[in-house]
């Protein structure tokens, strides 16, 4: 699909919305073209891996008599417009190349051992381009291409020219194209990743593995990241003043009169409050904020249970016309940090239940779709979770869409510790992009930085780090995440962050600086392999640790947070297991297994022991499976995660014990296996309210499909994930099931599968995947038609299963 066709579409869709809003409340309407776009550019690019070293192999890039950082539109190899790259491969965006790489022991442990980076330089670089039309008429316009993200080291061309390089490859960023524009033919943007030299620790990703857009504006425009919305909303919950900034640039060749004028519109689309300017002015060149107080009645506010989002629609006139419009989503609330009560939330008392998570799931690595991170999302609220720390680097910003849509609070990390311009400035694009984010309650500047966390260096870039984003955000206060090395950054830190009670004396910490709140920053999990009871090393699966490698588990960690009110609550380590860091195992493992979730989502039993304690939704989880047929006569440990008053465990109708639910604990008994029938009895007082049974199986005999949703955008990017598992001829699910499976769509596409063992080699983007532990995972795109989306799976000897959605 064109440009021009995109444009076309992207209008209409626009023009929908904006009569559906009229018919609440009439926004002011725009004269002629509209005054600002924003037009998704994920489609129909193309791609090839170049080579870090070796020009041959990198398309001769680099080889011209004039480099391109010598004169001016000299870029060549793909960087040159006229060249030719129908050959290369074509895609959407996003995508993830670390993902489709299969595995090698010689390859980077930190990395899930995926064959990219230094040892592998054959894919360690990788070229992206896109041909793309611009109409005549667009001439005089401001037209600019936005990256949310490029993993990483990028570099960027249009026709020939270079625009930049930007080495964060979780950083947003833009460039202006204006001045390099073909107007009315074709143009070329190229850009170049290099994932030779690792960023992180952990599985990060290769490509553009993130949104890319193309906005159009007018000269005289609302800066990028130009509104900032802050409120005050009153002790009484009765009104509330929203002071709105807007950064004004004039990008004209000439001095630009303007007015401004900002409406706030609730939830439902009704107008609550208006501001129009006198009279405004810039010179060319110049840019200026404008602040503005609205005054609300009756705020609706933002919260966990009612996550209200308001937008602020800022419109820039020059006399009757409208030159730009902005919008911008917002949420009233009040944040406040007590150092001996915690945090609360608009007055309220709320416990941070959080988790850390990294940006990978299976499948598909960092190239996460929209839909997956809203699944990924819900998967953790489900378990009582409320709070996210996006660990280590800036996150998508879809992420924080989902968050603030569904009343989630997030602690916003940057990638770096400094006080130079490369750790000040992706720290500013950092809070500049995300500061209007109700969910967003902490910048977090520094993470487990050994060599200066404890000393001097420590205590002076983070009161650097601190001032810097104040300046920029006087709203929020900011937090360093400290493990072991006390005295240096915990002196200085507005908030303090505890990594791991094992590493840290929050006791300590308090009594000696009062005034600063703490909080739980990582916590150890209790880390394991989902749906494993006994170890097996050589597969690199394990049983739940009593103590995992940091020193703790779920109950160990809930239990001190818990009895310390003074600490606002802790962020587990982690929410899902990520590619990389397969600690205590090398190869073969490629994954970690600190997940309350393993890669595809799918539970641990100690998910349950948090949703017990995390939620209001009654629990009663048994573990561990009851298919053990070389164990019988063997005595077995049997535990319950419940909330529940008391449990009372059968087997095979013979009552082994009731026993009353401590608070934030669990239950076990020794159990002698016989195969049959174990069940749990919860209770409520004297009276029996829940029951859970665990069965021995039978061998699996048929396939079972579950799709989390029966309904997609027919738009070519929105996802429905599959749950794949089997059942026995009784109809009960096997749990020990690891059948070979070969799954074909039509009607959509496949663009990943997985299944969660941590050792698993078998290639993520294909169209077959075994079962780990009766579970496999298969994820399914929409296409650009609506019609019916039917997922077969199959496998030798079980009878095959068919589920079917549908795309509108």
């Amino acid at each position: 699909m064109s440009l021009l066709t995109r444009l076309a579409l992207s209008a209409l869709r626009i023009a929908a919305m904006g009569a559906a809003l009229a018919a609440v409340h009439p926004l002011p309407a725009a004269d002629g073209p509209a005054p600002r776009a924003r037009t998704n550019f994920d489609t129909g690019w193309r791609f090839a891996f170049g080579h870090p070293s070796d020009p041959a192999q990198d398309f001769n890039h680099g080889t011209g008599y004039f480099s391109y950082l010598a004169k001016a539109g000299y870029g060549d190899g793909p960087a040159d417009p006229k060249f030719d790259a129908s050959a290369w491969r074509e895609l959407d965006l996003p995508h993830d190349w670390a993902a489709e790489a299969p595995f090698d022991g010689k390859a980077s442990h930190s990395h899930g051992y995926k064959a990219v980076g230094r040892g592998f330089p054959g894919r360690s670089v990788g070229w992206y381009r896109k041909i793309f039309a611009v109409p005549a008429d667009d001439l005089g316009r401001r037209i600019s291409i936005e990256f949310d993200g490029v993993h990483r080291d990028s570099q960027v061309w249009v026709n020939g020219f270079f625009l930049g390089r930007q080495p964060g490859g979780s950083t947003s960023f833009r460039y202006d194209l204006t001045d390099y524009l073909n107007y009315g033919g074709e143009n070329v943007i190229a850009v170049r990743a290099d994932v030779t030299l690792e960023e992180g620790w952990y599985y990060e990703g290769a490509g553009i593995t993130r949104h890319v857009w193309l906005v159009q504006t007018a000269p005289l425009h609302v800066t990028p990241w130009g509104t900032f919305v802050s409120a005050e909303v009153h002790d009484d919950f009765t009104t509330a003043n929203v002071t709105a900034r807007a950064t004004i640039t004039n990008e004209g060749a000439m001095p630009a009169a303007f007015s401004l004028e900002h409406i706030v519109l609730r939830p439902d689309g009704v107008s609550v409050a208006t501001f129009r300017s006198g009279p405004l002015s810039l010179a060319p060149g110049e840019s200026q904020e404008y602040p503005a107080t609205l005054a609300l009645a009756q705020p609706q506010l933002w919260s966990l249970e009612t996550p209200a989002l308001h937008r602020l629609v800022t419109i820039v006139r020059t006399g009757d016309q409208i030159i730009d419009r902005y919008e911008t989503p917002f949420g009233l609330r009040t944040i406040r940090f007590d150092p001996d009560h915690g945090f609360f939330l608009n007055g309220r008392h709320v416990v941070l239940k959080g988790v850390n998570i990294h940006q990978d799931h299976a499948g598909v690595g960092t190239a996460t779709p929209d839909a997956l991170i809203e699944h990924r999302v819900r998967r953790l609220q489900a378990m009582g979770s409320n709070a996210i720390r996006t660990s280590h680097e800036p996150p998508n910003p879809v992420l924080l869409d989902v968050c603030d849509r569904l009343g989630l609070l997030v602690i916003d990390e940057t990638r770096l510790m400094g006080a130079s311009p490369a750790q000040l400035d992706p720290l500013a694009a950092l809070i500049r992009r995300d500061r209007n984010h109700p969910s967003v309650i902490l910048w977090s500047v520094g993470n487990e930085e050994w060599r200066i966390e404890s000393n001097i260096l420590g205590a002076r870039l983070t009161a650097t780090m601190q001032a810097f984003a104040r300046r920029l955000d006087p709203t929020r206060r900011t937090i360093v995440a400290i493990s072991g090395g006390w005295g240096g950054s915990s002196t200085t830190t507005d908030v303090v962050g505890y990594n791991y009670i094992s590493q840290s004396n929050p006791d300590e910490q308090h009594a000696n600086f009062p005034q600063q709140p703490g909080v739980g920053t990582e916590e150890t999990t209790t880390q394991g392999t989902r749906g494993i009871y006994f170890d097996d090393k050589p597969r690199a699966h394990l049983a739940p640790l009593a103590k995992g490698d940091s020193g703790g588990n779920c109950q160990m960690g809930w239990q001190y947070y818990a009895a310390r009110p003074f600490l606002a609550g802790v962020f587990f380590w982690t929410g899902f297991d990520y590619r990389g860091e397969s600690t205590p195992f090398g190869f073969p493992a490629v994954s970690s297994q600190y997940g309350l979730m393993d890669t595809c989502g799918f539970p641990k039993d100690s998910y349950y022991y948090l949703k017990a304690w995390w939620s209001d939704a009654p629990v009663l989880h048994l573990f561990p499976h009851w298919n053990w047929p070389d164990k019988v006569g063997q005595e077995l440990k049997v535990s319950c995660y419940s909330n529940y008053e008391a449990v009372e465990l059968f087997l095979n109708g013979v009552s082994l014990g009731k026993q009353a639910m401590p608070r934030n604990g669990h239950l076990e008994w020794q159990v002698v296996y016989q195969p049959g029938v174990l069940e749990a009895r919860g209770y409520r007082g004297d009276t029996v309210v829940a029951t859970t049974r665990i069965e021995t199986t039978g061998a699996p005999a048929k396939l079972v499909l579950t799709p989390d949703r029966t309904e997609l955008r027919a738009d070519g990017a929105d996802v429905a994930v599959f749950a794949v598992s089997t059942v026995d001829a009784q109809g009960r699910p096997v749990p020990i099931a690891a059948n070979h499976v070969q799954f074909a769509v039509a009607g959509g596409r496949i663009i990943g599968v997985g299944n969660g063992d941590p050792s698993c080699h078998e290639p993520d983007n294909g169209s077959a995947r075994s079962l780990f532990n009766g579970y496999a995972q298969v994820l399914v795109q929409a296409k650009r038609a609506a019609g019916p989306i039917r997922l077969t799976a199959e496998a030798d000897g079980l009878a095959a299963a068919e589920a079917t959605i549908t795309a509108r």
